[in-house]
């Protein structure tokens, strides 16, 4: 079924194993021209399963006479891509069904954010994100312990985060329970949840420093009302 993680059974000890599933994307390009780069990391108890929640999303978009399309925060902004020819109205409708949807899902997040004006190289931004995943995962250690698996999603877009998710997760829980695997936005709705998350954590940096601009201030409103709608819902999935 598209848009469904796949679920496999399978039991240590005549118990079902604990399998956390981590999705990973990021905001900003390998030429350094934006200003702001971040990593946010999705975490999924594939024990929860969220059928339901996605079966909700996909019928609010048909009755809604809205494309079922791959979730992708920035050509939906921007009117690219899948979304050109959609009405602004549109996609924001599809930009509030999808909040919705990950408001009533069973994960957490944590994110990640790096200046380019503070890092030199690509090489340097893989070491700051591989020490801040590792520190991230060290004060959570319990939580992430408590599984028996875990499997990091994504899609290899860049080097220099698939290197810190590769040498962090491998380092902190051993590489015998890291299985990394490809993804695309299509296949999996946790994935674009990733992107959803990262783009809201982007618009609050943003808002802060006055580069929010005409196109955040047309989806989410002025600084006032995108905290108290879409900043404030996001992080009560945040994992700190």
């Amino acid at each position: 079924m598209p848009g469904v993680v796949p679920r496999l059974s399978c039991y240590l000890g005549g118990r079902l194993a604990k399998e956390l599933s981590i999705f990973a994307d990021e905001s900003g390009d390998r030429g350094g021209v934006a200003r702001h780069y971040l990593l946010s990391l999705v975490f999924h108890n594939q024990s929860d399963n969220i059928s339901s929640q996605i079966e909700a999303y996909e019928s609010i978009l048909r009755d809604s006479g809205l494309p079922d399309v791959p979730f992708h925060s920035e050509p939906l902004l921007n009117g690219h891509k899948a979304y050109e020819g959609l009405t602004i109205e549109q996609r924001k409708k599809i930009l509030s069904a999808f909040g919705s949807f990950v408001r009533h899902l069973p994960i957490s997040y944590c994110t990640f954010s790096y200046e380019r004006r503070e890092v030199v190289d690509p090489m340097q931004l893989s070491a700051n994100m591989r020490r801040d995943i590792s520190n991230f995962m060290f004060d959570n250690l319990a939580f992430f312990q408590s599984f028996d698996d875990v499997k990091v999603y994504y899609d290899d877009g860049q080097d220099v985060v698939s290197r810190a998710l590769r040498d962090s997760v491998g380092f902190v829980l051993s590489k015998g329970v890291v299985e990394r695997r490809r993804t695309t936005m299509t296949d999996y709705r946790l994935e674009q949840v990733a992107d959803y998350l990262c783009t809201i954590e982007l618009a609050a940096i943003k808002y802060s420093v006055g580069e929010d601009g005409g196109t955040y201030e047309r989806f989410f409103g002025g600084v006032g009302a995108f905290k108290r709608n879409w900043l404030k819902q996001a992080r009560r999935k945040r994992l700190d």
